[in-house]
C-alpha cells in the first residue's frame, strides 16, 4: 500500500472510530440545551465548548459523525450492489438489454446529482430515507456505467473467450475473469462516492434542506453556528475540519496505486 492511501486509511479511521466510538465516550446528550454555557470555549467540563445554546460540541460532532459515516456505507452498499450486477449483466448480454439500460442510466444522468436528491428530499422533508434513497441512485449510475464499460473490454478479450471454448461457466468467468479487474476499481469507486456522499449530505444540511434541527449534522452545525462566526470562530472550526479530514482521508484511500 503506497504512503498516501496509509495516510488515508489513519485519517478515515480516526475519524470512524471517533463516529463509532465517541457518542458512547462521551455519553452527553447532543441535543441539550443550557443557555448558562452559551458559548462556553473549549477546556473544563466542555472539552471542545458548547455552541449558541449550550450544547456540547463534542457530543453534537461525534453524532454528526457517526450519522454521516452511517448514511455514506448505507448509500455506497446500495449503490454498488445494484450498480455492479447491472453493470455486469449489460454487458454480458448486449443487444437489447444493453440499450435498455444504459438509456436508463442515461435518464437518471440527466438531472444533477444534488438535484435529483432535492427532488426526492421534498416527499419527506428531514427524514433519513429520501436522503438514503437519492444519494443511492444517483452514484449507482456510477457504478453501473464503469463496471459496464470494464466488463464489456475484459468480456471481448482471448481470456474469457478461451475459458467459453473450454466449457467454464458464467460464475468462473465473472469470479476467475471479471472480478480481479473489477475489484480496485469497484473499491476506488466506493471510497469517492463515500466522500461525494459525506459533502453532499453536509452541503443539503448547510442550506436547511437535509436533516432538521435538533438533529446533529456537520452542515446543520456550520449554519447555526455561522452568525456566530467572529466571537466563535473555534466553534465553526470544528464541524469544518472534521468534514475535511473525512474527505481527505477517503480521497487519498481512493488514490491510484503508483507503478
Amino acid at each position: 500500500m503506497s504512503g498516501r492511501r496509509v495516510a488515508g486509511a489513519v485519517l478515515f479511521g480516526a475519524v470512524a472510530a471517533f463516529a463509532a466510538l465517541g457518542p458512547e465516550v462521551v455519553a452527553a446528550d447532543p441535543a441539550r440545551q443550557s443557555l448558562a454555557d452559551y458559548l462556553t470555549p473549549p477546556g473544563g467540563a466542555w472539552l471542545l465548548g458548547t455552541d449558541h445554546l449550550g450544547r456540547s460540541l463534542l457530543a453534537r460532532l461525534a453524532h454528526a459523525a457517526r450519522l454521516s459515516l452511517f448514511l455514506a456505507a448505507v448509500c455506497v452498499f446500495s449503490a454498488a450492489l445494484p450498480g455492479t450486477l447491472l453493470g455486469i449483466l449489460a454487458a454480458w448480454a448486449g443487444g437489447l438489454v444493453d440499450r435498455a439500460l444504459s438509456a436508463l442510466a442515461d435518464a437518471v444522468l440527466a438531472l444533477p446529482g444534488l438535484l435529483l436528491v432535492l427532488l426526492i428530499a421534498s416527499f419527506a422533508p428531514g427524514r433519513f430515507w429520501p436522503l438514503q434513497v437519492g444519494f443511492a441512485l444517483t452514484l449507482a449510475v456510477e457504478f453501473f456505467r464503469v463496471v459496464r464499460g470494464t466488463s464489456q473490454r475484459i468480456l471481448a478479450g482471448p481470456a474469457v473467450e478461451a475459458s467459453r471454448l473450454l466449457g467454464f461457466g458464467p460464475l468462473y468467468i465473472v469470479r476467475r475473469h471479471l472480478w480481479p479487474d473489477l475489484a480496485p476499481l469497484i473499491g476506488t469507486l466506493a471510497a469517492l462516492s463515500a466522500a461525494a456522499c459525506v459533502l453532499g449530505m453536509a452541503a443539503l444540511g448547510f442550506v436547511g434542506i437535509g436533516l432538521r434541527p435538533p438533529e446533529a449534522d456537520w452542515g446543520l452545525m456550520m449554519t447555526e453556528l455561522f452568525p456566530y462566526h467572529a466571537e466563535a470562530p473555534w466553534a465553526i472550526a470544528q464541524p469544518i475540519a472534521l468534514l475535511f479530514l473525512t474527505v481527505l482521508g477517503l480521497l487519498l484511500l481512493a488514490g491510484r496505486e503508483r507503478a
